[in-house]
């Protein structure tokens, strides 16, 4: 992967030199885009460009089955939870913190969650 537009005597577009550089930092993200360097899944997730690499198993689907690994570990959360936490993260935590937790707490799941962690229990999350 790579933001390799230099070699055509343009910039990145879709936001690349804005995000890379809120990902990686400013000095690594000029180094990268200025030399238009490609960088294999190892390198990508070193740089924390991705969250995870691995290598491919004979079936051909070892990112797939990684991915549903996670989507396993995710699934049991509170839902209303999950998706305010990923509003907020991606629309920044300072502008929608108030605004997402105003939401969450007046859900059952969030009644749900205490609860269950006080009979030290598993939640049954319904998305309420």
């Amino acid at each position: 992967m790579g933001l390799v537009e230099t070699k055509l005597a343009i910039i990145p577009g879709a936001g690349g030199t804005q995000r890379l550089p809120r990902v990686i930092g400013a000095s690594l993200a000029k180094e990268l885009i200025f030399a238009a360097r490609i960088v294999d899944g190892k390198e990508a997730c070193r740089l924390g460009l991705v969250n995870h690499s691995v290598e491919q198993n004979d079936t051909g689907d070892a990112a797939y089955l990684h991915a549903l690994e996670l989507a396993r570990e995710i699934n049991p959360q509170g839902p209303i939870a999950v998706k305010m936490a990923k509003l907020a993260i991606n629309q920044g935590i300072e502008y929608l913190y108030g605004c997402v937790v105003l939401k969450v707490i007046p859900t059952k799941d969030r009644l749900e969650g205490l609860a269950a962690f006080k009979e030290k229990r598993r939640p049954n999350f319904k998305g309420e």
